[in-house]
């Protein structure tokens, strides 16, 4: 999970290098190293492409695709631990959706961590100027929008590969994105190339390797680790990108950390 944590944010350091260029652009060459490695992978396991529950396949991968272009855009327009924080309201958003989706009801003591991460938000956001309203809702609906996603997979989790789920992704994204990208063009030029795919490789990376943690270490053990982005993100920040925060800023990105750590510890009612 430590180098999947790495690689996670090596791959947010390369997203927000490359902020000159659409942000769809970004997702569209991400969205397609995603789709080859998948389908190769797919059929050297000999697994069925397309999967049983099409429409639901189809919708966990719009749902995937409007969370992962809101997270590229506060990656490359907000501060690098901030917008990694507010990515990390996921979580939250995944268990209250939960609620409607799945039917797995949540315990009352969630809903005061889930005050705790928003009056954390309105602190990060009220001491740090450099977080627009906008930037701040496009982060919150991506992490609304991954928290869709992630309930889908759950609904999935019986009748589908996870490979079929997981190449839904790319597959619905990048018809999406590509249209955009065909008419917005803007020719990546020198490094930009490599940064596009290093995003894609650092990103199958830590998947494979934040996978592996889950198969072999205790669950809530490694879960707790992944929050240690925003650390890589804060040191990132400071010395990529020249980033510093308010002790109220910080302060706010602490709560919502504290939040979260304590509502993904919460045991689910059964």
């Amino acid at each position: 999970m430590l180098l999947a944590g790495v690689f996670f944010a090596l791959m947010n350091v390369c997203v927000k290098q490359v902020s000159h260029l659409p942000t769809l652009e970004v997702v569209f060459f991400r969205s397609l190293f995603s789709l080859v490695a998948s389908y190769l992978i797919l059929k050297k396991d000999n697994i069925p492409l397309f999967g049983n529950n099409k429409k639901l396949l189809i919708f966990r991968g719009v749902a995937g695709c409007l969370g992962l272009i809101g997270s590229f855009y506060t990656l490359q327009h907000l501060p690098l631990a901030s917008a990694v924080t507010i990515n990390y309201l996921a979580p939250f958003f995944t268990a209250l959706l939960g609620i409607f989706i799945v039917k797995q009801p949540v315990r009352p003591i969630q809903f005061l961590y889930f005050g705790l991460a928003i009056l954390g938000v309105v602190l990060l956001k009220g001491f740090d100027n450099r977080i627009s309203t906008l930037g701040l809702l496009i982060g919150l609906s991506a992490a609304i929008f991954a928290a869709i996603a992630y309930n889908i997979i759950a609904k999935l989790k019986t009748s589908e590969h996870p490979l079929v789920i997981i190449f839904y992704f790319p597959l619905v994204t990048l018809p999406f994105v590509g249209v955009y990208t065909i008419f917005n063009w803007v020719t990546p030029i020198g490094w930009d190339w490599l940064q596009l795919l290093l995003i894609g490789i650092f990103t199958q990376l830590a998947q494979y390797y934040m996978t592996l943690s889950y198969q072999r270490a205790n669950l809530s053990k490694v879960a707790s680790l992944n929050y240690l982005g925003v650390l890589y993100a804060l040191i990132f920040g400071f010395f990529f990108f020249d980033e510093t925060y308010t002790q109220w800023s910080l302060f706010g990105i602490v709560l919502i950390l504290l939040a979260v750590i304590m509502n993904v510890r919460v045991r689910p009612l059964r």
